[in-house]
C-alpha cells in the first residue's frame, strides 16, 4: 500500500469495534470506511481455524470487492480452565447466530465451579492491499469475573478484568481500555507500520 493512501476499509459491521479502531487510528488522518458504507457487502464468514486466518480472509474478501486497502481483525478470549476456549469461536460460543449476552452467560456457566479464572484476549489485525498482506497481534492477560460488571464496551468486556486492574473493560472509558487492550496493542503496531519512514 502506498504511503499516500488516504482511505482504508475496516471489514466490520460491529459499531463498538469500529469506534475503537477509529479512536486508535485517528492520528493518521486516514478516512476509515466500514461494511455499512458499501450496500453490496455482507459480513464474511469466519470459518478459518485461527484468528490470523479469519482476519486475513475478511480483509482479502473486502479488498477484492472494493479495491480499497482493507483492515480486519479477529479476536478470541482464551480461558485457562477451559483449555483455551472459546478462542477462535468466541463470537459464536453459544451458537452461530447468538447474541453477545448468550456468550457471556454460557461462559459464566462453564466457569461456575472453577477456581482458576485466568484468561487472555488475543487479537490479530490484517492489512490487505494490492501489494501486501501483513498481520499484527496483541495480547491482554487478565481474569474472568463471576458476574457482569459495567455498561461500556461490547462482547465479553463486562466479564474481563485486565491484569493490574480491579475493573472490567466495561467499567473503563474508551481511552483507558484502548491504552491496555489487546486490540489497542495490535492497532498501535499497525499505526506505527503505516507511519514508518521506510514506507515513504
Amino acid at each position: 500500500m502506498n504511503s499516500d493512501t488516504r482511505t482504508l476499509v475496516v471489514a466490520t459491521g460491529n459499531p463498538g469495534k469500529l469506534a475503537e479502531i477509529r479512536d486508535l487510528l485517528h492520528s493518521l488522518g486516514i478516512e476509515l470506511l466500514s461494511l455499512a458504507d458499501f450496500e453490496h457487502l455482507e459480513p464474511v464468514e469466519e470459518d478459518a481455524l485461527t484468528l490470523e486466518g479469519n482476519a486475513v480472509k475478511k480483509a482479502r474478501v473486502v479488498f477484492e470487492s472494493t479495491g480499497i486497502p482493507t483492515i480486519a481483525d479477529d479476536t478470541g478470549l482464551e480461558v485457562d480452565a477451559l483449555g483455551g476456549e472459546p478462542g477462535v469461536f468466541s463470537a459464536r460460543y453459544a451458537g452461530p447466530d447468538c447474541e453477545p449476552v448468550a456468550n457471556r452467560m454460557k461462559l459464566l456457566a462453564e466457569l461456575s465451579d472453577q477456581g482458576n479464572r485466568g484468561a487472555r484476549f488475543r487479537t490479530v489485525v490484517a492489512l490487505v492491499s494490492d501489494s501486501e498482506t501483513i498481520t499484527f497481534d496483541g495480547v491482554c492477560e487478565g481474569s474472568i469475573t463471576t458476574t457482569e460488571r459495567g455498561s461500556m464496551g461490547f462482547g465479553y468486556d463486562a466479564l474481563f478484568v485486565p491484569s493490574g486492574s480491579n475493573r472490567t473493560f466495561a467499567e473503563m472509558d474508551s481511552d483507558e481500555k484502548n491504552e491496555i487492550s489487546h486490540r489497542g496493542k495490535a492497532l498501535r503496531k499497525l499505526r506505527d507500520y503505516l507511519q514508518s519512514p521506510t514506507r515513504r
